[in-house]
């Protein structure tokens, strides 16, 4: 007994399958190592875990341990069914070897807290059998935070799918947001994703706290929202900008780098859609036109398209196609001096943390928005799928730190207006000038949120604090 008092508190931290939602557990587990925590990291997992993934986790200090889970097995996807629902059931299926993890943990550990993220809350119930506190990792907006508690209410007030709906919803403390901008598995309100979605209101209220991959000079209005809308919320911890640190590399990125020090300051737009992000034939076409209409330098990350789509979709396995054999003949040669295109993948972080690079076009994922705030990088917001447009509402109409693209009744952005965006984000006088001082600004706001006595320092204190003086019955 008083060798385990003598033992660092310790954290299970379970993140759901997937790098996007990965990464930033990993990177709370090496905050708390640096606290004097040990942690592990519990994985559920299909059996397809990539080399991405392997490269994240083997990056970590040595008081963060991780385990993957036995994997499942899921059979052929049902037509209709959403990656969130089959990530859900990677998660349900594995709760028997996730109890069984916690319990090894609670007898060989000090444990003091279980940190689930936003598809682990059926394993609330362990964090009760064991008598520690269950804490939720929110790893995107505090928005879409927002909009979960405020869902019950709007099930009742809309009878229409809210695609359909003509006027703006108004989230609370939040900027104004199109039904069809609504994150992407509330918009069939008969399939089994918006179901789950309706319940998660009442699942995130079983948590003993929320942490939130934000910072609350970003988010203000949503946080006060969350504080004083709703009875019964938990309370809510923002501790963000929370980003990838290290360099963990699966392919050599070198050429990118060594490519843009050989640039003018801030005058390269780097063109990336993330690990899931694609875009159909025509569409990368236009894409590739208009980054040469433009006249601006270019890294662009490019995958083969998806031909079942019209616009974008996110799957999980890329096609083995080289992707350059879809651009338009002679794109390669014509741009040679303007550009590099690099496939399927580049160092985001020191891309975006280079002095040569002026903007980002960009699928609006939230790791990546956060990348592109810590770096002081405007944006092109091209959101594809999940809660992204609701990202870009509050990149573009709320904080006005970058421009949107739209997409035309043919469902592709079309060349013209590409190249618009693009040029105005690096050469625009009045227009682009705003964007980039603002983003400055942000760049401030969230370096001061997380240096000591910042808002999100105090945060992660207080919650570190809960946790390092919990005592088990």
């Amino acid at each position: 007994m008083e060798a385990a008092k003598q033992q660092p508190p310790h954290v299970a931290l379970i993140p759901s399958p997937g790098i996007g939602h990965l990464i930033p557990l990993t990177e709370f587990a090496k905050r708390l190592a640096h606290r004097n925590f040990s942690v592990t990291l519990l994985i559920p997992t299909d059996g397809s875990s990539s080399a991405a993934q392997r490269s994240v986790l083997d990056s970590l200090p040595k008081s963060v341990n991780y385990i993957f889970l036995p994997p499942v097995s899921l059979g052929d996807r049902a037509e209709g069914e959403g990656v969130e629902i089959r990530i859900v059931r990677i998660v349900t299926l594995s709760l028997p070897a996730l109890r069984h993890s916690l319990m090894a943990l609670s007898e060989s550990t000090r444990l003091a807290a279980i940190v689930v993220d936003l598809f682990g809350t059926d394993t609330f119930c362990f964090a009760t059998e064991l008598g520690v506190p269950a804490y939720l990792f929110f790893s995107t907006a505090a928005m879409l935070l927002s909009l979960i508690f405020y869902l019950p209410e709007l099930d009742k007030r809309f009878d229409c799918e809210y695609r359909h709906w003509p006027e703006p919803v108004e989230l609370p403390g939040c900027v104004p947001v199109q039904g069809r901008d609504l994150v992407a598995p509330i918009q069939n309100r008969k399939n089994e994703a918006y179901k789950w979605c309706l319940n998660l209101s009442r699942n995130y209220k079983l948590a003993d706290g929320i942490i939130v991959n934000s910072f609350l000079e970003l988010e203000p209005g949503a946080f006060k929202a969350l504080k004083e809308h709703w009875t019964g919320v938990p309370p809510v911890y923002p501790i963000g900008p929370q980003i990838q640190t290290g360099s963990p590399t699966v392919v050599d990125g070198s050429e990118c780098l060594k490519w843009l020090d050989q640039q003018p300051p801030h005058s390269v737009v780097f063109v990336s859609f993330g690990s899931g992000g694609t875009l159909s034939h025509r569409q990368l076409t236009e894409l590739a036109m208009g980054l040469e209409f433009s006249g601006q330098r270019f890294i662009w990350v490019i995958k083969s398209p998806h031909e079942d789509v019209a616009n974008a979709t996110f799957f999980s396995v890329h096609s083995m196609i080289n992707p350059f054999d879809f651009l338009p003949e002679g794109f390669l040669d014509r741009t040679r001096d303007l550009g590099m295109v690099v496939p399927s993948w580049a160092p985001q972080i020191q891309i975006l943390g280079h002095r040569s690079t002026g903007g980002f076009l960009s699928h609006c994922g939230w790791n990546s928005v956060l990348e592109s705030i810590v770096h002081g990088v405007p944006i092109v917001a091209w959101p594809l799928y999940a809660e992204q447009k609701m990202n870009a509402a509050l990149l573009c109409d709320d904080l006005k730190v970058g421009y949107r693209v739209k997409v035309e009744e043919n469902g592709v952005v079309g060349r013209d207006a590409i190249a618009g965006y693009v040029k105005g984000l690096i050469e625009g006088d009045e227009g682009g000038k705003l964007l980039r001082d603002r983003m400055r600004d942000l760049e401030d706001a969230a370096a001061k949120a997380l240096s000591e006595n910042g808002s999100s320092w105090k945060r992660f204190e207080e919650v570190t604090d809960i946790w390092r003086n919990h005592r088990r019955a």
